[in-house]
């Protein structure tokens, strides 16, 4: 019996210090003088390169992406209707938009710059007592010049605890995000970081509130 209740310790003990939010960036490649040279001030959003398997992921994270651009400072092109548009032209694959010529592109809808997006990861591992939530983005803005601007990658980690249950409570709560995990907070939340927030994040567009004249 003692020998059961030791086991069981050791699993909610794992269990708990995975119940954890974490996020990992890397550095950007930043060109500040090919910034301020491109000077832009609207951005296309063009489709997103999905190397997950959920199929439903680039609509996810392509939802969440004009928020936090436009909070920035920029324009951004309505998502839908750039898919429209680069359909119409023939580019229905993600992949294949991303090979084509930013320039291109950008000419195409009279846009300074192109945001190009990648999910590296979007899945739920079961651990043990927890289902771990990651996603992992990819973000790569180039000027209508074809100059690479600025680059930065956000991965982001969530298990759901509901340690107030018991040991049965932790087992349904995992099962639960397991077969229904919640994505969108956590993809919110790495844009927000990536492009926002973060201490990497994208550079302030001419539109920032903060930088606009105050009116007297």
């Amino acid at each position: 019996m003692k020998g059961f209740i030791s086991r069981i310790s050791t699993l909610l003990l794992i269990a708990s210090s995975a119940l954890l939010v974490g996020c990992q960036t890397t550095a950007p490649k930043r060109d500040l003088a090919a910034y301020e040279a491109a000077n832009p001030r609207s951005i296309v959003v063009v489709p997103i390169v999905n190397k997950s398997l959920d199929v439903d992921a680039p609509n996810y994270v392509l939802s969440a992406l004009p928020v936090p651009i436009a909070e920035k400072g920029y324009y951004v092109f309505p998502v839908n209707t750039t898919k429209m548009v680069l359909e119409q032209e023939g580019f229905y694959e993600p992949e294949r938009v991303h090979e084509q010529p930013p320039e291109t592109i950008a000419k195409m809808f009279g846009a300074d710059a192109v945001l190009f997006v990648t999910i590296n990861q979007w899945d739920a591992q079961y651990i043990i007592l927890s289902t771990t939530v990651t996603v992992d983005f990819e973000y790569r803005l180039v000027s209508k010049t074809g100059e690479e601007l600025w680059k930065n990658t956000q991965r982001m980690q969530y298990s759901p605890n509901n340690s107030n249950g018991g040991l049965i409570g932790m087992l349904v709560s995992a099962a639960i995000a397991r077969a229904a995990p919640n994505y969108m907070p956590l993809t919110i939340q790495a844009n927000s970081m990536a492009l926002r927030t973060g201490q990497n994040a994208l550079l302030d567009g001419p539109y920032l509130k903060e930088k606009l004249p105050q009116q007297k």
